[in-house]
């Protein structure tokens, strides 16, 4: 089944295998002249990129490209990204790539207009109300994976690298003005990525729906995203170039950064600190700490995730989804504990004094307090 569609939620997406041969006229359409193309170094050489760079220069944009990019980005990646675009007398910024091309590409579009360091911006009361608007440069967004969702956010994760805390910087302009969703690029991804940015969107999309918050429009995204991941991840994992499979992923991914609107939790609070520290994959982290998480958060979302299960055709209750999400993670390879990704038991304090302070803590349906990050780090190593 080809998939093919426009979208005008949350921002103007365009949908569909091959699409992003529309590239440069979106360009154009949101006043670039002289876009800078931000991406990861490990995507900076491939066919995809380089594609994406040939489209823009046929059309007389230029092809600059920065690519200085960790996988998980910092403020020292941001500082340069932000030096390029202004000495290369950019106008708007292509964020191309999984979350870290994405978040950096977003971050570097917001932070060209602003004076203030990037950290008077963190997702903490008004605080975006700080920044001066005018500056903004115009953002394309396009993903090359399915997970983050970054491409239909008004924020990114940056972390700090003097504290190793990851923050998240929050502003509604960061809102790329088009994304091109083109599973095609996709389909090269190695199934490590494949599965740990497919556990990402499944984790956004669980945690959303468990979130104590009252939002029923995105617990509605997320379930139907959570049915999405569970009838397509599997199929993009054992064939990449299953484009049906790819395009419902890339549905599941951007469901997943609308859903969690409502809120996150330990899952992504254990995660982070994990990610500073030790530079795991975000998603294969989430994937790893996730049953421990579903297990102390059971008092509180029993029902709720019953529900979920009848949903997605699982039975057995909270019971029936937490053996449903042991078996996806061994179908996907996801290792049982920590320490496979090489996360050791010597910095459980630190680890535990950053997840209660995450500013996704806030969002678990069981208070996160310091002894019972400790404990679940403890489980999860």
């Amino acid at each position: 089944m080809t998939i093919t569609a426009n979208w005008s939620y949350p921002t103007a997406i365009k949908f569909g295998a091959g699409r992003i041969k529309e590239l440069a006229d979106h360009c154009k359409a949101v006043g670039m002249k002289k876009p800078l193309l931000i991406t990861d170094r490990g995507l900076a050489p491939m066919a995809i990129t380089q594609n994406a760079l040939d489209i823009l220069d046929a059309a007389g944009l230029g092809r600059a490209i920065f690519a200085d990019v960790d996988p998980n980005p910092n403020d020292k990646n941001l500082e340069a990204g932000v030096k390029a675009f202004r000495d290369g007398g950019h106008d708007g910024v292509v964020a191309f790539g999984g979350g870290s091309g994405l978040d950096l590409g977003k971050a570097v579009a917001f932070m060209v207009g602003q004076t203030r360091p990037v950290w008077d911006f963190e997702d903490i009361g008004d605080w975006w109300t700080r920044a001066s608007v005018e500056g903004i440069a115009p953002i394309i967004a396009v993903p090359t994976t399915a997970g983050t969702g970054s491409e239909v956010g008004r924020a990114s994760v940056i972390t700090n690298s003097e504290t190793h805390t990851k923050k998240v910087i929050f502003h509604p302009k960061f809102l790329p003005a088009v994304t091109i969703c083109d599973p095609e690029l996709t389909v090269g991804m190695p199934k490590v990525i494949t599965a740990g940015t497919g556990m990402d969107a499944f984790a956004h999309c669980l945690e959303a729906y468990s979130s104590p918050f009252y939002h029923p429009m995105s617990q509605g995204i997320a379930l139907e995203g959570l049915r999405l991941v569970k009838e397509y991840l599997p199929r993009a994992y054992a064939d990449g170039s299953d484009i049906e499979a790819r395009a419902n992923m890339m549905s599941a991914a951007a469901m997943g950064a609308v859903a969690f609107q409502k809120g996150l939790g330990a899952i992504h609070s254990l995660s982070h600190p994990v990610g500073a520290i030790y530079n795991t994959h975000h998603g294969m982290t989430n994937a790893v700490v996730m049953p421990p998480v579903l297990r102390f958060n059971r008092p509180a979302i029993e029902d709720r995730i019953a529900a979920a299960a009848a949903y997605l055709g699982i039975s057995g209750g909270f019971d029936g989804f937490y053996d449903y999400v042991l078996q996806l993670r061994a179908e996907l390879g996801v290792p049982d504990k920590l320490s496979a990704l090489g996360v050791g038991t010597d910095r459980i304090d630190e680890m535990a004094a950053m997840a209660i302070v995450d500013p996704t803590a806030g969002g678990n349906p069981v208070e996160l307090t310091l002894d019972a990050a400790k404990k679940l780090f403890a489980e999860c190593i």
